[in-house]
């Protein structure tokens, strides 16, 4: 709950914001040619930081001419007087910089008014950024009193506030994951798997662009990996540009709710790739530990097939042997057998056919949001768990390298327009006789 000096922080904050974007009077600073000369010859970082802390109490100057009047000038129907100045700070490129933060009172209540621009000014320092970071390296629950001080210590903020800082920080991260447009980013394939956490469900799209690179492209909560759920992050991607009606890749890990809600969503134009892994650990799964390597290896190999055909065929083989002694990893093989060499199929560098064969990349992110949230020893309602995991998705898409074999991605776009051009004129023709 928030205390009342913060709601009234907030509220000022707002109030200048609004007065600021209406206001047509600019601001315009003063500052000494010989003091910029001797500040620049010692660093750069003193003359922004001098610089800096002009301005901020220039706009602060601003604020109070709007709120109290211009000097030595009667304004009583203001009900604002200036009350004097005290010592304040802001964080400008990285270091503390004392600043005179002037006051002003309110005549009616008998009580100081904060300035909204120093609460802006002290928001837009690097406090949240640097807290986020922080925890998204590993900063754990146990330590964090600890370093709660050295925070406090550092910047001269209360400990109860850092907390506040990573909240502020980590709301800006999914508001920015959720909003973040993808009308103009090439996707070439599109990652979707799911997650239990936490005892919900979490649909999570990555998106692969032309030149390899990787991106978050959005996620969903719910109670369980159903089509509902999924169909909602598909709505929430189209929403925000992801075109659907063009050919690309979808890697999945063989749900019936993900491949249903991207039929319906791309059609013809969705070349489905389910996981080889899934489907390997899927048919195993069935079989006694003894027989499990040798079933392994099987299917490993025929995976490595360059064509398609050679590896169904090596498949087909297998599956006719585990009939005789397990109809149920038989089964499991036999089902969408086809959509597991889509990659083959395409003809594709062997070493980006791999790379595309399965949901390693996807599954590597859920591996780091795990790490990360272990933190947390008690969740709470609201967007607690969302904040977190957007997090610690978008701290893990900064680490990410382009994808191993990106630069046979050119040769993996002409193969989906082909192959979407061939599928096409089939459905024409069949739909023509």
């Amino acid at each position: 709950m928030k205390k009342q000096y913060q709601i009234s922080k907030r509220r000022a904050a707002a109030r200048f914001e609004e007065w600021a974007k209406s206001n047509p009077i600019p601001i315009q600073l003063t500052f000494p040619t010989a003091g910029i000369a001797e500040l620049a010859q010692n660093s750069l970082g003193d003359l922004l930081r001098s610089v800096g802390r002009i301005f901020i109490e220039s706009v602060m100057e601003s604020e109070v001419r709007e709120l109290a009047g211009e000097r030595f000038q009667r304004y009583d129907r203001r009900g604002v007087y200036r009350w004097g100045s005290e010592s304040g700070f802001c964080i400008i490129d990285g270091q503390r910089v004392p600043i005179d933060r002037p006051r002003v009172r309110s005549r009616e209540k008998n009580q100081e008014i904060p300035l909204g621009s120093y609460e802006l000014f002290q928001r837009a320092s690097l406090m949240d950024e640097t807290v986020w970071n922080k925890i998204m390296l590993g900063l754990t629950m146990r330590s964090y009193k600890q370093v709660v001080q050295q925070f406090a210590d550092a910047y001269g903020l209360e400990k109860s506030a850092t907390s506040d800082h990573f909240v502020e920080a980590s709301r800006l991260k999914l508001k920015q994951l959720m909003t973040r447009s993808l009308e103009d980013i090439p996707l070439i394939a599109i990652l979707i798997d799911g997650t239990i956490f936490k005892g919900e469900s979490i649909i999570v799209a990555i998106g692969i662009d032309r030149l390899g690179n990787k991106l978050v492209l959005g996620m969903q909560q719910g109670t369980t990996e159903n089509t509902i759920v999924v169909q909602g992050l598909m709505d929430q991607m189209s929403a925000r540009g992801v075109a659907f009606h063009q050919p690309r890749l979808y890697l999945l890990d063989g749900s019936r709710a993900l491949r249903a809600a991207v039929i319906r969503f791309a059609g013809d134009a969705a070349f489905i790739q389910r996981c080889q892994v899934h489907k390997i650990r899927n048919v195993t799964g069935y079989l006694p530990e003894p027989e499990r390597p040798a079933v392994k290896f099987r299917m490993r190999a025929a995976y490595l097939q360059r064509e398609a055909v050679d590896a169904k065929n090596d498949l087909f083989k297998l599956h006719d042997e585990l009939m005789e002694v397990n109809p149920s990893a038989a089964a499991s093989l036999a089902e969408g057998l086809d959509e597991t060499l889509t990659v083959i199929d395409l003809r594709i560098s062997p070493r980006l056919s791999r790379t595309l064969s399965n949901t390693n990349i996807i599954e590597s992110a859920f591996s780091l949001v795990t790490k990360i949230c272990t933190q947390v020893k008690r969740w709470q309602g609201r967007d607690h768990r969302l904040r977190w995991v957007a997090s610690s998705l978008l701290f893990a898409e900064s680490r990410w390298n382009r994808l191993h074999g990106h630069q046979g991605m050119s040769a993996l776009v002409k193969a989906l327009d082909a192959a979407y051009g061939l599928r096409v004129g089939k459905a024409a023709a069949a739909h023509a006789a």
